[in-house]
């Protein structure tokens, strides 16, 4: 039978043979393919506008787990130091996810062109910002200790329109503005507490800092790994310098802490750690560096509020206002563009 008895097809408005057919249909399913195989690898989405119905899902995920994960601290460090509890946590976290993503059959191997960002957003985000934190936590209250740490939003913007060339339309800008009168007003309310231990203050603020720098230098440059595999590597890369921190600075007397606070690094490093850094980084993979910064500025909220319930830590007019700005921050940095 020849071609004419075959069913005409076309391509761009063209008639083409059947052989050219199959041949556009393949092109066409490695495309659809290579689009979903996209969504594994850190690359922002085309329009900064668009927020993909993923990125909200994780951004829920993130802001529960890691909200209720302030009050926790005091827990995990009750009988251990803060170097010692994140050097147990971190490489339990990343070999849990390692594990996962072999598992789930995925290539566990990072270019080698990929490996220095790795490293260095590793120690600027993972390692500053797990050693700062969880020392601010304990200094001063859980949830202001969070506020400082999630002023990073600010900083990154700061960060990626000077470095970046990162372009802020009045809408971010206007979310920005909501975001720092969010942190200012929890900020005001706690400085008595800023007052008596300045270093917990300054700690919370480097934690901000280091999670920034640490976002941007994975936006600059994004590994072609899928998050499951980035975020297990990482925490293992910043676990390594902590392990040894913790090492150095100890006493060098082993003991079992109690079940509780074993409990309390198990919980934070399997799930805050896990899950929640997973979420992070995928949400990194999706959008523009100010949106994903901004996105993450409900966690505060939620540490309030569960310091509140586990601490007795203040929740009044102050910190509701707060709230209010922080959700107009995050609707407006968020919502769709207008077309």
């Amino acid at each position: 039978m020849g071609h004419g008895a075959f069913p005409q097809s076309f391509h761009n408005g063209r008639p083409c043979r059947p052989a050219d057919s199959f041949n556009v249909k393949m092109r066409n399913r490695r495309r659809r393919y290579s689009g979903r195989a996209s969504d594994t690898v850190l690359t922002a989405p085309s329009s900064p506008h668009k927020i993909p119905p993923r990125a909200i899902a994780l951004l829920a995920v993130l802001t529960l787990v890691w909200g209720t994960n302030w009050p926790l601290f005091p827990y995990a460090v009750r009988e251990v130091s803060v170097w010692t509890f994140r050097g147990f946590a971190l490489p339990i976290a990343g070999l849990a996810l390692l594990a996962l993503a072999r598992a789930r059959s995925l290539p566990l191997g990072i270019a080698r062109s990929d490996w220095p960002v790795v490293v260095a957003a590793s120690m600027a985000y993972l390692a500053v910002w797990n050693v700062a934190s969880t020392y601010a936590a304990v200094m001063i209250p859980s949830g202001q200790a969070a506020v400082l740490g999630f002023t990073m939003p600010l900083w990154a913007a700061l960060i990626a329109f000077v470095l970046l060339g990162e372009r802020m339309h009045r809408r971010l800008l206007a979310a920005l503005g909501l975001g720092a009168v969010s942190v200012g007003l929890l900020m005001s309310s706690g400085l008595t507490a800023y007052a008596q231990a300045p270093a917990g203050f300054a700690l919370g603020l480097l934690a901000g800092v280091g999670w920034a720098a640490g976002t941007l230098i994975l936006k600059r440059r994004p590994p072609k790994a899928h998050p499951l595999v980035l975020t297990g590597w990482q925490l293992l890369v910043a676990s390594v310098p902590i392990a040894g921190g913790a090492l150095w600075l100890g006493d060098g007397q082993w003991f079992m802490p109690s079940s509780t606070s074993l409990a309390a690094i198990a919980y934070i490093a399997l799930v805050p750690m896990c899950i929640g850094n997973l979420a992070w980084f995928s949400i990194v993979g999706m959008l523009p560096a100010q949106v994903a910064g901004l996105s993450s500025i409900l966690v505060p909220m939620v540490a309030m509020v569960s310091g509140a319930w586990w601490h007795g830590e203040p929740l009044g007019p102050v910190q509701w206002a707060a709230m209010a700005c922080c959700a107009a921050s995050l609707w407006l940095a968020l919502r769709p563009a207008a077309r």
